[in-house]
């Protein structure tokens, strides 16, 4: 038998999905247990049907449970997986209209670094007492196991989870793959220098011919990148083609390609997210000196976040997906996919495999448990690459003891790892750049350490404290209309008593 791995939250049914077909796809994998647990009983039947159908067409041997028991689904578990979201993402809107109402544009949880709309922090008080739950059932019932945090905010609950338990705590997150860009930039320099190609204008529309031409002229193997930071505030710290710097292919992108880029890039992009070159992270580029990686781009200062006009100058049409139009997108994808999602669980006419092709997903969370259960020392793991694959460095968040001298020990750090049947290993980093440190890292601590003082400790106080800084704040009437209005929220009784 192989490692019983559990979902909690299982009914975010296209993540949780991408993650079995991985499992699925590894042979020394196919004989787990697998616990899928939700409250809610629709998406756990969807889910659990699509994993049943999906394991028998593929004649895997896997065994598939569901259970909305949190107990019984992590007792003796080698793996417990979060994506758990208490509430849904409609109670997370509704504290952002309370807020907005009393004057803080997209809500008192928008603040510096942290502007991304699904990523709760100080309102979040049912999603950190959720996931100390979690983890308490995991000292009691799995003391062995690797809690995998992959819901949102995965700094402060990993942080929260590594301080204040015995569990071995590791945050997941795929925006450190956003490094990629760094790479599309240098092969649109290089077709341009060494080819004579003008490739700028395929990559700024995301058609195949960039990638086609990418793929035929950079070796990944001349490339060495290294990123350092905190979720979400991640930075491209080395970035290196055949032994020497290659930030030095991205100014002269800046330099020459970049305003074509984006005027292509505004005319045809069709996602919020489609952020990674964007003139946000090219502005923080040449503030700060390093590329911003993925969703650290979505972070900033309020320079790039004032209101709908000034996202939409600094993240293109939509605004981004933090702004009003693009969280509106994000909701509606969301049913959709879950609609998606049932159609393809419930309509046995079509195999599973037609709709949602055994291929890598491109996550890390089947390696990492590949490597804990079956001890495989890895330090990377297949990725695409333009319509190929690339080792890619396995990046995860744990505690930093130690890995980055200049950040506290007790704060979860995003970082290079080393996984082994013996636990994920922190592949040491040099310091933060002093740029970096001061006006980046310092600042997201903070609100790090408020966040989870207000969520353990409570007390209307750390409330006042997180308004009485924020630049939208006029007077004290707007903190207390603030805090008030998000207190008496149908559904936050528990939450008005832990902030008395």
């Amino acid at each position: 038998m192989g490692p019983k791995i559990t979902f909690v939250g299982a009914g975010s049914a296209r993540w949780t999905s991408r993650i079995l077909a991985d499992i699925y796809l590894n042979e020394d994998l196919h004989d787990s247990e697998i616990w899928l647990m939700d409250i809610d009983d629709y998406r756990l039947n969807l889910i659990s049907t699509l994993a049943r159908r999906y394991a028998k067409e593929l004649k895997l041997p896997t065994e598939i449970h569901a259970t909305k028991d949190r107990a019984e689904a992590i007792k003796d578990a080698d793996f417990v997986i979060s994506t758990a979201l208490p509430k849904g993402y409609m109670y997370y809107e509704k504290m952002r209209d309370a807020s907005e109402k009393c004057g803080y544009y997209r809500g008192i949880n928008s603040v510096e670094w942290n502007y991304v709309g699904d990523y709760h922090t100080i309102w979040g008080y049912y999603l950190f007492k959720l996931h100390m739950e979690i983890a308490r059932d995991i000292e009691d019932l799995a003391p062995n196991a690797w809690f995998f945090i992959v819901s949102n905010p995965v700094l402060e609950l990993t942080t929260m989870v590594g301080r204040e338990t015995k569990v071995n705590v590791a945050g997941i997150c795929h925006g450190f793959l956003g490094y990629r860009s760094a790479i599309e930039v240098l092969a649109m320099r290089l077709a341009k220098e060494n080819l004579g190609k003008n490739i700028v204008p395929y990559c700024a529309a995301h058609r195949i011919e960039c990638y086609k031409e990418a793929a035929g002229i950079i070796n990944p193997e001349d490339i060495k990148v290294e990123m350092k930071g905190l979720n979400h505030v991640i930075w491209l710290t080395r970035f290196e083609y055949k032994g020497e710097d290659a930030y030095k292919y991205l100014d002269d992108w800046i330099r020459e390609d970049a305003e074509e880029y984006w005027t292509v890039w505004r005319e045809h992009t069709t996602s919020p997210w489609d952020l990674e070159l964007c003139p946000a992270a090219i502005d923080m580029y040449k503030t700060y000196g390093y590329l911003p990686v993925g969703d650290s781009v979505r972070g900033g200062t309020w320079k790039y976040h004032w209101d709908l006009r000034t996202k939409q100058y600094w993240y293109g049409p939509y605004g981004g997906p933090d702004s009003e139009i693009g969280c509106a997108i994000r909701i509606l994808q969301v049913r959709r996919r879950i609609e998606e999602m049932a159609k393809i669980a419930f309509d046995e006419s079509k195999p599973i495999s037609q709709s949602i092709p055994l291929k890598p997903s491109g996550e890390v969370i089947a390696t990492l448990i590949d490597s804990l259960y079956n001890d495989k020392p890895a330090d990377s793991y297949e990725i695409p690459f333009f319509n190929r694959q690339m080792q890619a460095p396995i990046y995860v968040n744990v505690m930093n003891k130690g890995t980055i001298p200049n950040l506290p020990d007790d704060i979860a750090v995003e970082t290079h790892v080393k996984v082994d049947g013996k636990g994920i290993h922190p592949i040491p980093k040099d310091a933060i750049p002093d740029k970096l440190y001061k006006y980046v890292m310092l600042p997201r601590i903070m609100r790090a350490e408020w966040a989870l003082e207000a969520n353990l400790r409570g007390g209307r106080d750390t409330l006042f404290q997180w308004l009485i800084v924020d630049v939208r704040t006029k007077d004290m009437k707007q903190i207390d209309d603030a805090i008030n209005a998000i207190l008496n929220l149908p559904g936050n009784k528990e939450m008005a008593k832990h902030f008395s």
